[in-house]
Parts: C-alpha cells; sequence; structure tokens
C-alpha cells in the first residue's frame, strides 16, 4: 500500500485505464497544458499527447455534447467539469442525450462517458459555486452517480466508471484533491452499487458520503466517549443505491440518521428515508432524522457558512435525539 493524494488516485486511475484502452481519453478545460485546474490530471499530456489529452474552450455544452457522439462511436471519454456548477450548461445533453440513447435507440447506441468532477461547497466560492448536485443527476434512469470519500475508493469507482458501457457521474471535492489515503499498487476496483460499512456499531446507523462523511467520523469518536456504539455506512455509489446494506444495519441498530451536504427538499436522504420506513419500519425505535444544510442559497460570508453546512455537532445531537438522550 501507498499514501497518496486523492488527486493522485484520479490520475492513477485515468492513467491506468488509458494505457489499456486507447479508446479512452480526457477532454475538459485546463485538463492539459496546466495539468488540471486541480492537479488531478499532471503529466498526463506529456505521456499521452494532445490527441487524447485535450483542453477545450469554456463551452461545457460543447465538449459534454463531442464526448457523447464520440461515446456513441466507440469511445470511452472522461469528460472533466472544473465544477459540476458548471454543468448546467451542459446539462441538455446530458440529460437527454447521454441517459436517454440507449432507450431511444433501442439498443442500437450505448454511451460509455463518465462526466467528472467537483460537487458541493467548497469554502468562500458563493451561491453559484456551492451547489450539491448528487440529487439533480440520480433523479434521472440512464445515470450512474458515483461520490467517493477517500483515495482509496476514488481510485477503484473511476476504473470501474470509466470500464462501464453507461454513462457514469463522478463527483469529487475541491476540499478532497489533497487529503491522503492508502492505496494498492496492484490492481483493483470496486464494483458500482456497493456501500461500504466504515464503521461498526450496534446504537444507532449514520448513513453518508462524500466529503461531509468527515463529520460523521468525528460524530462517532465524540459519542464513543458516552457509551454509545455509531455504525457509518459510506454510500459511495448513489444511483444505483445499495439499500440492502443500510436496511440491514438499521435492523441491527433500530434507529437510522443520515448526514448529506445538500438543500434538505427532495434530497437523497429523503429517499433514504422512504425506503428504510417501506422495508424496515417494524425495526425502527425512533423517528428518522436528516441532516441538511440550511434550505438557503450558500452564503459567502465565512461566519454564516458555518452555520450553513452541518457538522459533527449536528450529528451528536441527532443521534442522542433518536437514543432518547
Amino acid at each position: 500500500m501507498k499514501t497518496i493524494q486523492f488527486r493522485e488516485a484520479v490520475q492513477q486511475a485515468m492513467s491506468e485505464e488509458m494505457r489499456k484502452d486507447e479508446s479512452i481519453y480526457l477532454m475538459g478545460e485546463e485538463v492539459a497544458e496546466y495539468n488540471g485546474a486541480y492537479k488531478a490530471s499532471k503529466g498526463m499530456l506529456d505521456e499521452f499527447g494532445p490527441d487524447r489529452v485535450i483542453d477545450t474552450p469554456i463551452s461545457e455544452l460543447g465538449f459534454s455534447g463531442i464526448g457523447i457522439g464520440s461515446a456513441m462511436n466507440g469511445n470511452r471519454p472522461i469528460i472533466e467539469f472544473m465544477t459540476f456548477n458548471f454543468s448546467l450548461v451542459g446539462i441538455d445533453q446530458i440529460i437527454n442525450n447521454a441517459a436517454k440513447i440507449r432507450q431511444m435507440s433501442g439498443g442500437q447506441f450505448n454511451c460509455p462517458i463518465v462526466f467528472r468532477g467537483p460537487t458541493a461547497s467548497a469554502g468562500q466560492l458563493g451561491a453559484t459555486h456551492s451547489q450539491a448536485f448528487e440529487s439533480w443527476y440520480a433523479n434521472c434512469p440512464g445515470l450512474k452517480v458515483i461520490v467517493p470519500s477517500n483515495p482509496y475508493d476514488a481510485k477503484g469507482l473511476l476504473k470501474s466508471a470509466i470500464r462501464d458501457d453507461d454513462p457514469v457521474i463522478f463527483m469529487e471535492s475541491e476540499q478532497m484533491y489533497g487529503d491522503k489515503g492508502e492505496v494498492p499498487e496492484e490492481e483493483y476496483v470496486i464494483e458500482i452499487g456497493k456501500a461500504d460499512i466504515k464503521r461498526e456499531g450496534t446504537d444507532v446507523t449514520i448513513v453518508s458520503f462524500g466529503k461531509i462523511i468527515k463529520e460523521a467520523y468525528k460524530a462517532a469518536d465524540e459519542l464513543e466517549k458516552e457509551g454509545i456504539s455509531a455504525e457509518v455506512i459510506d454510500l459511495r455509489t448513489i444511483r444505483p443505491m445499495d439499500h440492502a446494506t443500510i436496511i440491514e444495519s438499521v435492523k441491527k441498530t433500530n434507529r437510522l440518521v443520515i448526514l448529506e451536504e445538500a438543500w434538505p427538499f427532495g434530497n437523497i436522504s429523503t429517499e433514504i428515508t422512504y425506503q428504510v420506513q417501506e422495508q424496515a419500519f417494524d425495526f425502527l425505535d425512533a423517528p428518522i432524522i436528516k441532516i441538511n444544510t440550511a434550505d438557503t442559497p450558500a452564503p459567502y460570508s465565512p461566519v454564516l457558512l458555518k452555520e450553513w453546512l452541518p457538522n459533527s455537532e449536528d450529528v451528536v445531537k441527532a443521534v442522542k435525539k433518536v437514543m432518547y438522550k
């Protein structure tokens, strides 16, 4: 095992797959000459050349469409958005072409393409650069949505995403690119659609994903000091979602808290809440609590931003509430 940064895990996954398959290429703003906006494609232009690591104009609609068209004709593009906030400019291509072309063509076309880049907040970037888009894209049949929280998961899941024959939305975080973790030097992949129990527990289940799961880990440590055993599940894949792992955990702990960095209306935690009440209602000893951002656009002020984002204290309070303590 070698300790590397999140950005290095992403770079390794792309490079290793590109060495094996010449139909794979990377395209996006600043991915080539600048080595990536967050240095996640460092050195790739030198190794693979300008035909396979391609800088684009500031035109998400254009290069999303080019990628989809080339995927339909035998290539396996990786399209990088500098942030998924900018994907809104190209969302018509993603939703109306990439996600639907297999069904609309009666199976004559598939679209093996990965759209990747940062989602959610990343500090003082303001309301238009701080939105979480997991639930937006997960709402659309035909798309797979992945949100890893550490370098190991990022590399294994990105390799699986690149090999997948359907379009995949792969969401990262600007605030995780420098995170370090152990990653095997040998070949490995992680199956899409499988959650991971990061910490086993008996008293309460905490479900989360992406960078905000760090607050769940902090909360679990604090709760342990008070004799409360929290099981922490990292979803990793949003769609398809691993409902079975969540349900089995709730049947054991009888309580559920969901932590998600997203607005509270119609989000991933809402879907989890519905699935658990439908499949494991009789096992619940308390109402489910979901913890989200405030129901407003993200503020710029650091004082307000701290209040807007959920944190480990919110998780501790929620756990104590479902345990009636």
